[in-house]
């Protein structure tokens, strides 16, 4: 079965354009493309954001229910700064699996969303959650055109019109599962909102003893900075995040963000 396409005989001004980040847990999006979001943003775009989980295995002090309060009060706080919405769509940290009930919820919120163009994880990163995320967030996109999906929401919002433009981000590091670096297609320059980008991350403050104690990394804004600043390099920017447009069948082709962005 192919799901409608969309068309593009009639383009959208950036104000009329809606434009979503979905990821794994709370600071994965400002980590990512937060940069991205912000520009577009500033063109007027309208941007959401949402987290697949509330962060419930993000520490090794507070219990699941403390430790999700803090991540999602933190996650609110970031969107506040970029002007965004933010939603938990709620599954648990290490759980995210590829089924049909998963397929369901992120399906709805794309319905509830309806956006024009989706960011998202890589489909190869290094943890499960991150290329479940993808996949999940893949499939919802392509089954939220489709009349008869049902998501089984007890208020379902309806099929969209359309399969939004969908973009990868970096995965992590730049590299796949074996250290290598992982292809691009495009690095967008985000040297004019890059403090803005740090300070919705430093929203984060209960990241850093984790990816401490988990990752044995500290200070991550300054990673964040170096990270940013080797792709900006690669443009010859100061700051840059990279993208991966997905171009399978029946998804749009022609790429958006360069042409808002250059």
């Amino acid at each position: 079965m192919t799901a409608p396409s969309n068309d593009h005989s009639q383009p959208l001004r950036p104000s009329e354009l809606r434009v979503t980040a979905i990821h794994a847990h709370p600071d994965d999006i400002e980590l990512q493309c937060a940069g991205t979001l912000l520009r577009l943003k500033g063109l007027g775009c309208s941007i959401s954001v949402a987290t697949m989980t509330a962060g419930d295995c993000g520490s090794a002090v507070m219990g699941q229910a403390e430790i999700s309060r803090t991540r999602t009060g933190e996650a609110l706080q970031a969107a506040e700064l970029m002007g965004a919405s933010y939603t938990c769509l709620e599954f648990r940290d290490l759980s995210i699996v590829v089924d049909n009930e998963s397929r369901r919820k992120v399906t709805e919120y794309i319905r509830r969303t309806r956006p024009h163009i989706v960011l998202t994880a890589p489909p190869v990163d290094y943890m499960s959650d991150h290329e479940m995320t993808s996949r999940l967030v893949r499939d919802a996109c392509f089954n939220a055109s489709v009349p008869n999906y049902l998501t089984h929401q007890w208020d379902p919002a309806p099929a969209t019109d359309s399969i939004p433009y969908l973009y990868y981000v970096d995965p992590i590091s730049g590299v796949d599962w074996y250290g290598r670096p992982a292809g691009l297609d495009f690095i967008v320059d985000v040297s004019a909102v890059f403090e803005q980008k740090i300070a919705a991350l430093a929203c984060h403050a209960s990241q850093r003893d984790w990816l401490r104690q988990q990752h044995g990394l500290d200070e991550y804004l300054d990673g964040c900075r170096r990270w940013g600043a080797e792709r900006g390099k690669e443009r010859n920017v100061a700051y840059g995040e990279g993208f991966t447009q997905h171009r399978g069948h029946p998804y749009p082709h022609d790429n958006i963000i360069q042409q808002l962005l250059g």
